[in-house]
């Protein structure tokens, strides 16, 4: 028993594909080895070559993270119309049998201990495996409360209603949770006829096989959808630990920062909006223009990182998107001219960690992706919500209607956001009336951002209460 208890504790984490959920999953790890001496282990599911911005995550890893790539599962079968959702899990549960064999042959050794595996969503079917190597299995849900109590409740919506959600006369009550209108939930779950509805409901129905939930916020920024799950005796029976706000550390960031960051340091203080739309986001062409018009027609200072349009849908869903090469070239004509030492306007990429952290960053423009709107919470950054796809709705309701640091463009009945609507939020977030209580709402989440992760704050010791039972297993 002695020897036993003496050997470190090694922990597996399953990723699924992309960098949405790899991003906090890594910085989950980080913590694990800092602060609780754990050897943890990422086993890497993916159908083909890694690419390159997961690549360079792994390479970031301290040496005390090891990292295995599985070989690629075959993903032939698969007509090209598959939904996204359908085709990550897929490719996770085609990885179960390498996954069985790396656990079998690297993992027992003489100087560590298996004690738990953590999977995000789309890996619950590795659960099973989990069982058969008699360790913990743990859910690391990289999105807010308010999407995981959707994960508890879909089932239950399932059997209420036969209608499409956004057909609901009323709005959907989560426990603890502002009010959401069925049009505003999950994207993948608004055509129940489609294969991702089928595939996302019996994901859910596999969150109650977890052991328990690593929840990527924090008490004080969803105090009641928290508090609802530390009540909840019957739809969710889990431990729940909320162990956020996880986001990149370091810069971490590709390419050479220097063009944004100067231009940024010549600017005044919070003079600034940051318009960026994620590692996947893209507008219609469309759309694309309405937005240059509307920032133009704004006046006010803009570090635009733009993309290359596409011509699937008005919002395209970032996983079906048809690229088109230069998006200056659907830029309005003399854009760049007009608006030259007033905006900035960078392609694909621009360092996103540095750009909030910087003091002439005054708001953020954004998809309303998790990691994005928990970095502009870390950095004190308010926000304009403009969701695009997955979750985004959902969080961009919570931003504006509960937490109160987000406005929303209103869209036409095409579904296109106006010039005159982008350029009307824009100056208010900058200059309105209501810029202060926003940005005063801000410095608060961001003071208790801080606080949460800090020695004695709720969120390490939620980690230090999982480790202890890790520990323990």
């Amino acid at each position: 028993m002695e020897e036993e208890a003496e050997k470190a504790t090694q922990i597996v984490i399953l990723p699924s594909p992309g960098m949405g959920h790899l991003i906090p999953l890594a910085e989950f790890a980080k913590r694990l080895v800092l602060y609780h001496h754990f050897s943890v282990t990422f086993i890497i599911p993916w159908d083909g070559p890694l690419p390159k911005p997961q690549k360079e995550v792994l390479h970031s890893f301290p040496k005390t993270i090891n990292s295995v790539l599985l070989p690629p599962v075959n993903l032939d079968d698969l007509s090209s119309d598959v939904p996204p959702e359908v085709r990550i899990r897929l490719t996770v549960t085609r990885c179960l049998p390498s996954l069985r064999d790396v656990l079998k042959k690297d993992l027992s050794t003489a100087t560590s201990r298996l004690s738990a595996l953590v999977v995000d969503p789309f890996g619950i079917d590795a659960f099973e495996v989990a069982k058969e190597f008699q360790v913990l299995s743990y859910l690391f849900f990289p999105g807010p409360a308010i999407s995981l109590w959707l994960f508890f409740y879909l089932p239950k919506l399932d059997e209420m209603y036969s209608c499409e959600y956004r057909d609901l006369p009323e709005p959907v009550k989560l426990p603890g949770c502002v009010p959401i209108h069925g049009s505003d939930l999950f994207h993948p779950i608004q055509d129940r006829k489609n294969e991702a509805y089928s595939c996302i409901l019996s994901l859910c129905r596999g969150v109650l096989l977890a052991d328990g939930i690593l929840l990527n916020s924090f008490m004080d920024l969803e105090p009641g959808a928290i508090k609802a799950f530390m009540e909840s005796g019957d739809l969710c029976t889990q431990p729940i630990y909320p162990v956020g706000p996880l986001i990149r550390t370091g810069s971490g960031d590709e390419g050479d920062p220097n063009e944004c960051l100067k231009w940024l340091d010549d600017q005044p203080d919070g003079s600034v909006v940051f318009v960026s739309f994620g590692s996947g986001g893209v507008l219609s062409p469309e759309q694309l223009n309405e937005l240059a018009f509307g920032l133009e027609q704004s006046e006010q200072r803009f570090l635009w990182v733009i993309r290359s349009p596409t011509r699937k849908s008005v919002h395209a869903n970032f996983f079906n998107a048809q690229s088109i090469e230069d998006p200056f070239s659907y830029l309005p004509q003399g854009f760049l001219e007009r608006t030259k030492g007033r905006g900035l306007v960078v392609p694909s990429w621009a360092p996103q960690i540095q750009v909030l952290n910087h003091g002439s960053t005054g708001g953020f423009l954004t998809h309303c992706g998790w990691n994005s709107t928990l970095e502009s919470i870390v950095h004190g950054v308010p926000l304009i919500a403009w969701p695009l796809f997955a979750e985004q709705r959902m969080n961009a309701v919570m931003l504006v209607e509960d937490m109160k640091v987000a406005l929303r463009p209103k869209e036409r009945e095409d579904g296109i956001i106006g010039q005159e609507e982008i350029a009307r939020v824009v100056r208010s977030l900058m200059e309105g009336e209501e810029e202060q209580s926003v940005r005063s709402r801000m410095r608060e989440l961001k003071d208790a951002a801080a606080r949460v992760l800090s020695e004695e704050g709720s969120s390490t010791q939620s980690l230090s209460e999982v480790a202890q039972k890790w520990r323990t297993h």
